[in-house]
């Protein structure tokens, strides 16, 4: 793979500051937005073993059905939380980056400047007025 994914939510500022970093990369990533077109059981089970973690490292808590759902038991299965969130998109955390050097939940937004080809060659503003230095 070549191309650059993100699973992005245009309302995240954290996914829109990704996005804006992997753009000022030169990079035009594929971006999904993953409330409109959910992935699939195979695509998230795929990017959990590319970014080696489990189902509740993906997991998002605040602002989803989280604990309605009663998610936060450790009992639950991976299959019943894989679930959950086929069911209920909102639960994957965001952004989630594929790339040809790896795949990472880029929580912070920075983080994605580990796996792009290409660095930023300018500082890079985010949204709440942290400069991001290239290195």
């Amino acid at each position: 793979m070549n191309q650059v994914i993100i699973y992005h939510n245009p309302k995240c500022g954290t996914s829109r500051n990704t996005l804006a970093m992997i753009l000022e990369s030169g990079v035009e990533p594929i971006v999904v937005d993953y409330l409109k077109t959910p992935l699939t059981r195979e695509t998230l089970i795929t990017l959990m073993a590319k970014m080696e973690v489990s189902v509740r490292e993906i997991l998002r808590k605040k602002g989803t059905p989280y604990t309605e759902l009663g998610l936060q038991n450790k009992i639950i299965s991976d299959d019943v939380l894989i679930d959950a969130i086929m069911q209920h998109p909102i639960l994957m955390n965001r952004p989630i980056v594929d790339a040809p050097k790896g795949a990472k939940l880029c929580r912070p937004s920075e983080i994605v400047l580990t796996i792009l080809e290409s660095p930023l060659k300018e500082p890079f503003i985010k949204e709440d007025g942290q400069v991001i230095k290239p290195s």
